[in-house]
């Protein structure tokens, strides 16, 4: 079965074993933080303090970061773009200082954002998030929603690449005409297929009894006030560093 990277290195991470709300402590403090601090120098020191963590304590491969943050760097990108360029009848395209100015506070606090919840992401499988929001009193109809199109993606992901080496073995990516139809077909072939094992997996929970909730047995997870304190202990210091910096700046 084809696997998710992020929940890959979740599963295998130095940190699975550790409680979800340790770890929501310290991802959400960042998160806050680069929300509400200034861009500079708060959203540096929260992607600096993230990425540190997650490579050097978590020890998530710092590949997988740089894999896992392009996506979001292009969506960000043509965000800033957007705020930075302006259009208008008499000047047409127009950038500005303060159009720039706030285009890049924009992406700063995004990028910032998104590393801190990419801590979370890949410190912690899907399987003990969900169980950690039931046991928040999250309503049930909202984590089984969740969980479902957590298992979907599999069935997605297996029906793509399954049908993907087939059409690779025959040869259907050879030239981009050939390549621009077998994609097309590979689409259609994956939203029929992925139609019919959801079918069938709702099909298999009906006939097992399933009616709300399917609540599974959770491995014991180890909470460490330590770690709690070393995580608002590293949130203070953003915070006070960002607002040291930026008095000292103006």
């Amino acid at each position: 079965m084809t696997g998710l990277a992020v929940d890959d290195a979740a599963w295998a991470g130095r940190w699975r074993r550790r409680a979800v709300g340790d770890k929501a402590v310290l991802s959400v403090g960042l998160v806050l933080a680069a929300l509400l601090l200034p861009a500079w120098p708060g959203t540096v020191l929260v992607a600096v303090g993230a990425l540190a963590t997650a490579v050097l304590g978590a020890r998530v491969p710092a590949r997988l970061m740089a894999r896992t943050l392009r996506a979001p760097l292009v969506f960000l990108a043509i965000g800033a773009i957007t705020v930075a360029v302006s259009v208008s009848r008499e000047h047409g395209l127009t950038v500005t200082a303060d159009s720039s100015r706030r285009a890049l506070e924009l992406f700063g606090h995004g990028i910032a954002g998104t590393l801190a919840l990419l801590l979370l992401a890949t410190t912690t499988p899907m399987v003990d998030l969900l169980t950690a929001l039931r046991r928040w009193r999250v309503p049930d109809a909202l984590i089984e929603v969740a969980s479902l199109m957590y298992r979907l993606l599999f069935v997605l992901l297996t029906t793509v690449a399954t049908i993907r080496e087939a059409q690779a073995n025959r040869l259907g990516y050879d030239g981009w005409r050939t390549s621009f139809r077998s994609t097309g077909a590979l689409t259609a072939a994956t939203l029929v297929r992925s139609w019919h094992r959801a079918r069938a997996l709702e099909e298999g929970l009906a006939g097992r009894g399933y009616e709300s909730a399917m609540v599974t047995l959770a491995p014991p997870l180890r909470h460490s006030p330590r770690f709690v304190a070393a995580s608002l202990a590293l949130v203070a210091l953003v915070v006070v560093a960002s607002v040291l910096v930026a008095g000292v700046s103006s």
